[in-house]
């Protein structure tokens, strides 16, 4: 289980995150929602440790978090894996050796500065691109890609760092609907098929109603809502998210696949 106490994280005089505080239970799908600045981003950048909380700790299966350094804390990235709004890809290499950059943690440094990646991690990450449609795209540069075929890179990528929790920050910002649907059916086939814990900043509140087991409001760095989609009034979320309420509250929500019928990975189009 993945536990939050009082989390705070300062730039100067602001308190990006203020005294966020809990816990998430292993396989759950929690979506961190709230408007622009709300401290989303460092939320997750500090579960993952980009960034380093000024006050608080995390803890994971008992383990401080916080207290990581060297291997360790590569060892703690490795199994948090982060999915980024900008993808994070390297443009000039091949698909392929972008998601084995998901490797690193695993293998000696010379291996990588030569790219003699072994044949067991290479097998791994075709896997992970077909799961996800993408195999047939193994040795094109990542810069050749749409933003949706980028997203599911950087998924798969995510993938065969075989993580027990992934961090996802704002992973379809960038996408139209039909590119959105697909990497967030991704992400929750991710969820169920595997039961690996996912933890993604959303701004759409139909999205984070239809996907998510439970939703984390934030305002001003502050946890203001935790609870079921369903507890999520149109009242409170007008309270969470200020002006920007008539932006992110639709109509209907959109009706998100079950584990029963979540489409299998590999199902979607290559587009």
């Amino acid at each position: 289980m993945l536990v939050v106490e009082g989390l705070t994280c300062r730039f100067g005089t602001k308190a990006a995150v203020d005294n966020a505080s809990f816990s998430v239970q292993p396989g759950s799908f929690v979506g961190v929602i709230g408007r622009s600045g709300a401290g989303k981003s460092t939320l997750l950048r500090m579960v993952n440790r980009l960034a380093d909380p000024t006050e608080g700790r995390i803890f994971f299966e008992g383990v401080d978090v916080t207290a990581l350094r060297g291997k360790a804390l590569r060892q703690w990235r490795a199994r948090s894996a982060m999915i980024f709004q900008q993808f994070n890809l390297v443009g000039r290499l091949d698909v392929l050796t972008n998601v084995l950059m998901g490797r690193l943690a695993e293998i000696p440094a010379w291996r990588s500065l030569t790219q003699l990646w072994p044949d067991q991690d290479k097998a791994l990450a075709m896997s992970a691109l077909e799961q996800f449609d993408m195999g047939q795209f193994a040795a094109q540069r990542a810069d050749q890609l749409s933003g949706g075929q980028q997203q599911r890179v950087a998924i798969a990528r995510a993938l065969v760092q075989e993580p027990d929790i992934i961090l996802a920050d704002e992973p379809i910002a960038s996408l139209d609907p039909r590119n959105t649907k697909i990497v967030m059916d991704a992400l929750l086939r991710i969820n169920k098929h595997f039961g690996i814990t996912v933890l993604c900043n959303l701004h759409s509140l139909d999205l984070a109603r239809s996907y998510c087991d439970r939703l984390i409001g934030m305002a001003a760095g502050r946890v203001v809502f935790d609870g079921q989609p369903s507890m999520l009034t149109d009242h409170i979320a007008r309270e969470l998210y200020d002006l920007e309420a008539n932006d992110v509250i639709g109509g209907a929500p959109m009706p998100a696949p079950d584990a029963a019928t979540a489409p299998a990975l590999g199902s979607a189009a290559a587009a």
